[in-house]
């Protein structure tokens, strides 16, 4: 049996966190300037100026409003050299969201800071600026900006999360509530690193099933168990597309835990579970029958459930209680591999053709005591490859399937080329 469940969730609030780049030290002897401009009288209201001998200019100009989430932040100096620069969120945004700070890098020179992302829309920010001139004085120049508020919004769904431990099929996947124009300047802000160190790329897919656009990073094989992978997204304040913010960064370290794979052979009606490369168990099974044969290729196990409801109304197949396809009924020990309704689970009606033949309308079956030794045992990321079936090879959209593209045919679905 199969069914169509669709998870969705909001984006995660974080925490902001300042970030201050320190960037040299003045020359000794020196002493602190003050935040006044005692050659070239007092400065406007919300910022200082420094002394004649080194002049600091910000960009965007103190006061402006509505300034784009992804316009640059720059501070420049003339006379002197730049020792520090922070530029951070006065409070909450104008929506309640958690700000970003707003991180920078000095030239070579000194002469000029500029930030090197995007900030959170409808937020007042804070530039402080500590420069020092040819004498080693020092002056400090506060200026103050806010930027637009997002007319429209989109919202990230992370996977995994909150620490978690997974197989090793489960690639890092961003889900968007709505169709992401500019992908270039998502991919451009999302960083992955692993310990130990491993190969792999984004690559952009959308769900047949419920239109999801999403992009994931998969590595070229599979992971390793132990491996640790941080995931750093840096995406408040980038514009999807028409006008549409992202507002919040994401930041999440997850682990890799056992190699569980499992083979299920619809023609010999078995599924074998290995562990780390090691058989420790074979079913009989009962999988998709000639009318509605199971997907063929690798699957991913992405959540199980004690009890599902499954009904033939929800996949399409029949709604009248008169058909000989109808069926609505409560599940056990379901785990599902596809967005589509693809699930390993208890199937003891078809408990005298376990092992014979295939009787289901897509699921792979097994018996009672069978299916919950196999619930006990699976992880999100576990996966399940199947072969012998009449049906064409998974979509790479449906649930995880970009296992069965190349890493040359990964790679391709990067925006980044």
């Amino acid at each position: 049996m199969s069914q169509i469940r669709i998870l969705r969730s909001r984006g995660l609030a974080l925490p902001a966190v300042l970030l201050a780049v320190v960037l040299g030290a003045a020359a000794c002897g020196g002493h602190d300037g003050g935040t006044s401009d005692d050659r070239g009288g007092a400065p406007g209201k919300g910022a200082s100026a420094a002394p004649a001998g080194a002049r600091v200019n910000v960009t965007p100009a103190a006061h402006r409003t509505g300034v784009a989430p992804g316009a640059p932040v720059t501070v420049a100096v003339t006379g002197g050299t730049l020792a520090a620069v922070t530029v951070t969120p006065d409070g909450p945004a104008s929506d309640g969201v958690s700000p970003v700070a707003v991180t920078g890098a000095l030239d070579q020179a000194r002469h000029t800071w500029t930030s090197d992302r995007t900030m959170t829309p409808g937020t007042s920010y804070t530039v402080k600026v500590t420069a020092a001139d040819a004498a080693g004085h020092r002056t400090q120049t506060t200026s103050t900006f806010a930027t637009a508020a997002a007319a429209r919004v989109n919202g990230v769904t992370p996977t995994p999360l909150n620490h978690a431990v997974v197989g090793v099929g489960l690639p890092v996947s961003l889900a968007f509530d709505k169709p992401v124009v500019d992908r270039a300047a998502v991919e451009r802000a999302l960083r992955i690193t692993t310990s130990p160190p491993v190969q792999g790329s984004w690559g952009w897919l959308t769900d047949p099933t419920t239109g999801i656009q999403r992009v994931d990073w998969r590595p070229d094989n599979y992971w390793k168990p132990g491996t640790t992978v941080t995931l750093t997204a840096r995406l408040s304040g980038i514009d999807t597309g028409g006008g549409r913010y992202l507002r919040r960064d994401i930041h999440d370290t997850f682990r890799i835990g056992t190699a569980r794979i499992s083979y299920a052979d619809l023609r010999a009606h078995t599924l074998r579970v290995t562990e780390n490369g090691r058989t420790v168990k074979t079913f009989k099974i009962s999988a998709g029958r000639p009318a509605y044969p199971t997907w063929n290729g690798r699957m991913v196990v992405m959540e199980k459930q004690s009890t599902v409801r499954m009904t033939s109304a929800s996949v399409a197949i029949a709604t009248s209680k008169d058909s000989a396809d109808f069926y609505d009924e409560d599940v056990k020990d379901a785990v599902r591999i596809t967005t589509s309704g693809t699930f390993v689970h208890a199937a003891p009606w078809n408990a005298a053709v376990m092992g014979v033949s295939n009787a289901s309308h897509g699921c792979i079956g097994m018996d009672t005591a069978d299916a919950r030794w196999f619930f006990d045992r699976a992880t999100r990321g576990d996966l399940v490859i199947t072969s012998g079936s009449t049906r064409a090879t998974v979509d790479k959209g449906n649930g995880y399937g970009e296992w069965n593209l190349s890493v040359d045919q990964w790679r391709a679905l990067s925006a980044l080329g």
